[in-house]
């Protein structure tokens, strides 16, 4: 049984590292984890895919290498799409315990368990395969992300009470999305006391900078905090939540999220009051619910830089801007990506996207703006 108590409220994402020529920067991926071990903060997430499988490398050299195996603990996750038969279970696993330079994971995930390839997590026999490699010792936790309905989680939670634990998306903005859905998948899990650990609190950075006058909003009451720390204090004043990560890139972020975990302070009703107030501004502004994962991108054989388009959309539409998004695009076009219009409509990113959007449709809307 995992102990709430005993884990640390910010989990640290390792999805979206620091890069530097191309690469994975080793030397700020080490201070970064260095200051989040000296708050004597423990959660590493990473994934069999996360920066094309180096992600899984870098945290062996970073981390395990460099601190006592039993000083933290680490997650990683079983990639559906990547299993052709019952073999690549082991051999995936084999190869992420090698990665990483471990005998054994603390906590381990199905993921990405979604509407469209739920039967097939049952067809390979996942769950049983996973309590297996927990029987032999080279699991101590099992549990599945999700991006589904809330319907399929009751499904799946009925068919396998043997999990301990689940990871979904949660933050203020996407507590009513009718397509995320946060609400409810929270509401499922804490009825059921399934400890839950949250992806997205700050929405994939979009709740780490808002508009001016939304901003001016939460600084009258809180003026020395960051716009991040309220949306990482939103899920952090939830019950029944065992982690939050974040996917830090940066010192300044780890800095920050950091001073917002040291004393954390659930929201006051007043605080609660303003994010209701700066949630429904927000929502009156249709935006692309991109959150980056850039699970699209890897599949894409154009080389469209697909979340960062969207991006450049979204900071058009939420910041009335039209300069910077436009020397944005310029600069991934220039640096070697595809352009929008590129868009050859093979629908690999649609059947990859965890956010259900319609990404072929977006990019020509794209193409519209940014290619004419």
């Amino acid at each position: 049984m995992i102990d709430l108590q005993k884990m640390p409220k910010l989990g640290f994402g390792l999805m979206r590292l620091p890069m530097k020529d191309e690469k994975i920067d080793h030397e700020q991926v080490c201070r970064m984890v260095d200051a989040y071990m000296d708050a004597g903060l423990t959660y590493f997430d990473t994934a069999y895919v996360y920066h094309g499988g180096l992600s899984e490398v870098e945290a062996g050299e970073a981390i395990v290498k460099r601190y006592p195996r039993d000083s933290f603990t680490l997650a990683t996750k079983l990639p559906i799409w990547e299993i052709k038969e019952m073999a690549d279970r082991d051999r995936i696993f084999d190869e992420q315990l090698k990665r990483a330079g471990v005998d054994y994971y603390d906590f381990y995930l199905l993921h990405s368990v979604e509407d469209g390839n739920a039967d097939k997590y049952e067809k390979f026999d996942c769950f049983s395969w996973g309590l297996q490699k927990k029987a032999e010792g080279k699991i101590r936790h099992f549990g599945f992300s999700f991006h589904g309905k809330p319907e399929l989680l009751e499904k799946v939670l009925d068919a396998h009470p043997e999990v301990e634990f689940v990871q979904i998306q949660l933050n203020y903005l996407d507590w009513n999305n009718p397509v995320v859905q946060s609400g409810e998948l929270y509401r499922i899990l804490s009825e059921r006391n399934i400890p839950m650990v949250i992806m997205e609190p700050v929405k994939g950075g979009t709740l780490a900078a808002l508009r001016p006058e939304l901003e001016d909003k939460m600084h009258a009451v809180q003026p020395e905090r960051s716009i991040a720390s309220w949306a990482l204090r939103f899920v952090g004043s939830l019950p029944g939540v065992m982690t939050i990560l974040s996917g830090m890139s940066t010192d300044e972020q780890m800095k920050d999220n950091l001073n917002t975990f040291r004393s954390f302070e659930p929201l006051s009703e007043e605080e609660k009051k303003v994010i209701e107030e700066v949630t429904r501004i927000m929502l009156d502004i249709p935006q692309i619910g991109c959150t980056s994962c850039r699970y699209c991108c890897d599949g894409c054989p154009m080389g469209i830089s697909i979340p960062d388009v969207f991006s450049a959309m979204n900071t058009m539409t939420v910041y009335n801007e039209d300069f910077r998004p436009r020397a944005f695009y310029k600069g991934l076009v220039d640096s070697g990506m595809g352009r929008a219009s590129d868009c050859i409509a093979c629908g690999q990113c649609e059947g990859v996207c965890p956010q259900h959007l319609p990404v072929i449709e977006l990019l020509q809307k794209a193409a519209e703006v940014f290619d004419k």
